[in-house]
């Protein structure tokens, strides 16, 4: 099938179990894996692997639904994906890249959470900010509200990389690299930085994972904390696929009273030095 899926939807299951729990308590973790990361040639083209697993990179628990991916190209334009398939454990789909550069492929979701007691049991919603009016009790009792955002990304780079797709402001949880996510080198170290709105995420949460991590006995997980300008170093032991997932909370939401909690995952390859 020729085409056109611009955006992907997380499974509404997996996503709300995994949206507001704290990185160390997540089941499952989502991903989207691209064959290689560095291209040279002219009409260069990489498969994709999406989906929501328990070992990262091995399809093993729920597909991402092909409704909510965007994928930016090297002068800001949307760019269509090829042959989009969503099989029992994972989506996949082709990029063709057509233009030198670096592209960003990433799926965002956004809403709000709330909790509450009526009738003496404890009441769970999830939805957007337009119905949150209409679903949630105006004087509801001990109700907590979370305004939550998901970004899953990756990068694609054709000929030299440059970082004109990094998002810089917006809402969410983003990645704003010092180092180039396509010029990473085992035994070197990367200097990220990561967002919230725009602004530094000081305190964030970030954990680290090679691939592989289903042929092990353990995680290899790392886990570090952003500065308070939202900066992190990673050194990467090994070559090979990376997962790092990134987790902020703080009680600086657009609506009164609400918690704000926003997360971003990333897939990196790291070549042999």
């Amino acid at each position: 099938m020729n085409t056109t899926a611009t955006r992907l939807l997380l499974p509404a299951l997996a996503l709300g179990s995994a949206l507001l729990l704290p990185l160390t308590a997540q089941a499952h973790r989502g991903w989207i894996l691209p064959a290689a990361t560095t291209l040279s040639s002219e009409d260069a083209w990489v498969t994709f692997d999406g989906a929501i697993s328990n070992d990262i990179f091995h399809t093993d628990y729920a597909p991402l639904r092909l409704n909510n991916l965007e994928v930016a190209g090297p002068n800001g334009e949307a760019i269509t994906v090829h042959n989009a398939h969503t099989g029992k454990y994972r989506s996949t789909f082709d990029l063709n890249l057509t233009e030198r550069g670096t592209y960003r492929i990433s799926a965002v979701n956004t809403g709000i959470f709330a909790s509450w007691e009526e009738n003496g049991e404890r009441k769970r919603w999830r939805g957007s900010a337009e119905e949150f009016a209409n679903a949630v009790p105006r004087r509801a009792k001990k109700l907590e509200v979370t305004e939550f955002s998901r970004r899953l990304e990756t990068y694609v780079t054709a000929g030299a990389p440059d970082k004109s797709v990094f998002v810089t402001e917006g809402t969410g949880l983003t990645l704003a690299p010092d180092t180039h996510p396509n010029d990473l080198f085992a035994g070197e170290t990367a200097r990220f930085r990561f967002l919230i709105d725009g602004k530094p995420a000081a305190g964030a949460s970030v954990e680290v994972i090679p691939g592989g991590m289903r042929y092990r006995n353990h995680q290899d997980l790392e886990t570090l904390t952003t500065d308070e300008d939202g900066y992190l170093s990673i050194q990467w032991p090994g070559a090979g696929m990376y997962w790092i997932g990134a987790s902020y909370d703080d009680d600086q939401a657009s609506r009164r009273g609400a918690r704000r909690h926003a997360s971003y995952s990333g897939t990196f390859e790291v070549l042999p030095d």
